[in-house]
């Protein structure tokens, strides 16, 4: 799938480069909104905290990992024109499938046996960033660009209502419903004959603790947190996101 998502671009950008001695879209950057659509690949991740105070040897634990799995997402593109070099860009809504594993390791001394668990996390977020572009001037069909704003997501597939007093195997990580938090990235524009293509790469770094006990002294459907909170003090997200866009 890389190497096809690679040829695309070489493709795209040879493009570019035979008919570079014209100019696309010559008055693109007179309208004042363009409009467009964006699919994204993203790389979901979470920057874990353990718990002030915790050990591995608590509950005969070695290890707490993130395991980090691809998602996607599509948007809507609005994009509001301040001048040639710089923009406000709204992708609203943004529908964000995202996927991560927390994976325990617990180890009995009893007889030297070791216990997985795989705890998967797969939020579906509507997102609402707000990002400003900052663009050089047009290089005849190119333009290199940096983006930085702020995102607000609320998660539509919330576990927040499930009941965890069940068995291990079935217990889930509690996800506040909200998030929010930077972005920050950069791309190029490439404009062809009849719409201006964009490729960006970006990350989100998310600004609040998305663990449901860890930011609540009481669950209604737990009478205390399970043997997979405990170690936990906060989870954060942070994703890494390549976009294709396109506008017109």
């Amino acid at each position: 799938m890389k190497k096809n998502i690679f040829l695309f671009i070489l493709f795209l950008m040879n493009t570019g480069f035979i008919k570079s001695q014209f100019q696309n879209l010559g008055n693109f950057d007179e309208k004042p909104y363009h409009f467009g659509f964006a699919l994204s690949i993203n790389n979901s991740d979470y920057y874990l905290q353990k718990k002030s105070g915790y050990t591995f040897n608590n509950d005969s634990l070695q290890s707490l990992l993130v395991l980090s799995k691809p998602g996607f997402t599509l948007g809507v593109v609005s994009s509001l024109n301040i001048n040639p070099n710089f923009k406000i860009r709204f992708v609203l809504p943004s529908l964000s499938f995202q996927e991560r594993d927390i994976e325990y390791r617990y180890f009995d001394p009893s007889d030297n046996s070791q216990t997985t668990y795989i705890k998967s996390l797969r939020p579906v977020y509507l997102d609402f960033p707000v990002l400003l572009k900052i663009r050089t001037d047009r290089i005849k069909n190119f333009a290199i660009y940096s983006i930085v704003g702020f995102r607000y997501g609320i998660d539509m597939s919330s576990n927040m209502d499930v009941n965890n007093s069940i068995d291990l195997e079935e217990q889930v990580i509690k996800i506040n419903k909200t998030d929010y938090g930077l972005e920050i990235g950069g791309g190029i524009d490439l404009f062809l004959d009849y719409f201006k293509f964009g490729i960006e790469l970006k990350l989100g770094y998310g600004m609040k603790n998305l663990h449901y006990i860890g930011t609540n002294q009481l669950d209604p459907n737990t009478l205390e947190p399970t043997k997979f909170d405990n170690p936990i003090e906060s989870l954060r997200s942070k994703v890494w996101t390549v976009s294709f866009t396109f506008e017109g």
